[in-house]
C-alpha cells in the first residue's frame, strides 16, 4: 500500500458515486412518482442519499490526492501504509450511509469511515509538517 491502490480505488469509487448521482437525477426528474421525491427532497432518505453521493465523491477525491502524495513522497513520509489504509477505510462512510438507507443497518460504518478518513488526513498533514523538505 504505497498510494497506488488509493488512486485506483478512488477513481472507481468516484465513478460509482457519479453514476449514483445520475440515478438520483433520474428519480428527481424522470421517474414515476417524481413529485413525491421532490416534495421530500430535503428530508429523510432522499437527503441521506444525497449525502452519500457527495461524501462518496469527496472521499474518492481525497483518496486520489492522498494516493498521489503517498506515491510522490514515499521516501520522505513515515507510516504511509497506515495512512493509505485509513484513507481507504474512510470510504466506509458513504457506503455506510447507503447501507442505512437501503438496508436499515446501524450507522457503525459511517462512524468508522468518518474517523478513519479524518485520521488519515490529519496524520498526513502532521507527516508533512515533520518532513524536512519537499524538494527531491
Amino acid at each position: 500500500m504505497n498510494g497506488k491502490n488509493n488512486i485506483a480505488i478512488g477513481f472507481l469509487t468516484m465513478g460509482f458515486f457519479m453514476a449514483y448521482g445520475f440515478l438520483l437525477i433520474y428519480l428527481r426528474d424522470f421517474a414515476l412518482g417524481k413529485e413525491e421525491w421532490v416534495n421530500t427532497y430535503s428530508i429523510g432518505k432522499h437527503f441521506e442519499t444525497r449525502l452519500a453521493h457527495v461524501h462518496g465523491n469527496l472521499f474518492a477525491f481525497l483518496n486520489i490526492v492522498i494516493g498521489y502524495l503517498l506515491l510522490h513522497f514515499q521516501t520522505k513520509l513515515k507510516n504511509s501504509k497506515i495512512i493509505s489504509w485509513f484513507a481507504l477505510t474512510g470510504l466506509l462512510m458513504p457506503l455506510g450511509i447507503l447501507s442505512e438507507v437501503y438496508f436499515g443497518l446501524p450507522p457503525a460504518l459511517v462512524l468508522i469511515g468518518a474517523i478513519a478518513m479524518t485520521a488519515s488526513v490529519i496524520w498526513l498533514g502532521i507527516s508533512f509538517f515533520k518532513m524536512d523538505s519537499i524538494s527531491k
